[in-house]
């Protein structure tokens, strides 16, 4: 691969990584959710992630051009291979935990996809398209979930405010980049993240506020995804989501 391509491959990597493993995060709660029509919606979503990620895996499969396939590029690889953000790799813990992580990465998977739809690669834009009117519902999902829990009784409020603190350190890391990505921006494929950067933020604060959850004042941000650098929860995260391909190679329904 030329060094356009390798960049197009971690990006598709970066996004590709980033949705599986929320996805998988979400499909835990199937059978788990407080109330039924939860259940259903947070199974929904988690398999949005996964069809996110299957066209992003795939795509990154054709630019290796190895004779791999988004399957081997979702269950062959080791941690320190996968660029997904730290935050999507974070346990469920409670339903506001769960809550809250998904609102962070939604707010961020909202601006994001948004601008990719105007990129110069027409694989990439095309993804793209297709993936905003789910990742519009998103967001609406969560942001409704903050604010019911966010004023709603004392304690729901303190559950959300607790997992808004927990989580805050790890939202930074969404909005890292490297020389891959400041090469596809040069080649206008990729948009200028201190933007999407600025529009989360401001989405952030203003729901936050909206639902009574004070907005952490914490400056320290955990980091590391695109060198493979994970919190410790992503290993056993893909014992589990890997095990049965590992154990059977080629196995096929």
């Amino acid at each position: 691969m030329n060094a356009l391509e390798t960049a197009k491959f971690e990006f598709c990597l970066r996004l590709g990584d980033s949705a599986l493993i929320i996805g998988h995060r979400l499909s835990e709660w199937c059978g788990h959710a407080p109330i039924l029509e939860e259940d259903i919606a947070l199974t929904n979503v988690a398999l949005d992630f996964v069809g996110l990620s299957r066209n992003l895996l795939t795509y990154a499969a054709q630019i290796q051009n190895e004779g791999k396939t988004e399957d081997d590029l979702a269950y062959m690889r080791d941690v320190v291979l996968y660029r997904n953000a730290l935050i999507t790799e974070q346990p469920n813990g409670d339903f506001a935990l769960t809550m809250a992580r998904h609102f962070f990465y939604d707010v961020f998977s909202y601006y994001f996809y948004h601008e990719l739809c105007n990129s110069a690669d027409l694989s990439l834009k095309g993804i793209a398209e297709k993936a905003v009117k789910e990742i519009d519902y998103h967001l609406r999902h969560s942001a409704e979930w903050m604010y019911r829990l966010g004023d709603g009784t004392d304690e729901s409020h303190q559950k959300i405010q607790d997992a808004v603190d927990e989580l805050w350190m790890y939202t930074g890391d969404m909005f890292d980049t490297d020389e891959h990505y400041a090469l596809l921006q040069e080649n206008n494929i990729v948009p200028a993240m201190d933007n999407i950067k600025e529009q989360w933020h401001l989405k952030v604060k203003n729901v936050l506020e909206t639902a009574t959850i004070k907005v952490p004042e914490v400056t320290y941000m955990q980091s590391g995804s695109l060198k493979g650098l994970h919190t410790e929860h992503l290993g056993f995260l893909l014992a589990e989501m890997q095990h049965l391909q590992r154990s059977y190679p080629n196995s096929t329904w």
